[in-house]
C-alpha cells in the first residue's frame, strides 16, 4: 500500500536533495520532479559545468507551500506513470 502524503518524512531545509530523492519524498516519479523544476513550481541550483542539480529542503518545503495553498500537487499522470500501468 502507498504512504499517504502525511506520511512523508522530514524535509530538512539545509539539507540538499537530488532529483531521485525528492521524488521518493514526494512520492511522485522522476518525470514529475523535472517537470516541476521545467516549469519553476521547484527551485534548483546548478553550477555551471555541472550536471547535477542541487534542490534544498527549503525548495521543496516553499513548493509545497505553495501548492497546498493553491490545491494542486501536479495529479496529472506521468508518461512513465501510465507505462508503468
Amino acid at each position: 500500500m502507498a504512504k499517504h502524503h502525511s506520511e512523508r518524512p522530514v524535509i530538512e531545509p539545509r539539507r540538499v536533495y537530488s532529483r531521485a530523492e525528492v521524488a521518493e519524498i514526494l512520492n511522485v516519479s522522476l518525470s514529475t520532479v523535472k517537470r516541476l523544476l521545467a516549469n519553476g513550481q521547484l527551485v534548483a541550483s546548478q553550477p555551471p559545468g555541472i550536471r547535477r542539480v542541487f534542490i534544498t529542503g527549503q525548495a521543496i518545503l516553499d513548493m509545497l507551500a505553495r501548492t497546498e495553498q493553491a490545491g494542486d500537487l501536479d495529479d496529472e499522470p506521468d508518461e512513465d506513470d501510465e507505462r508503468a500501468s
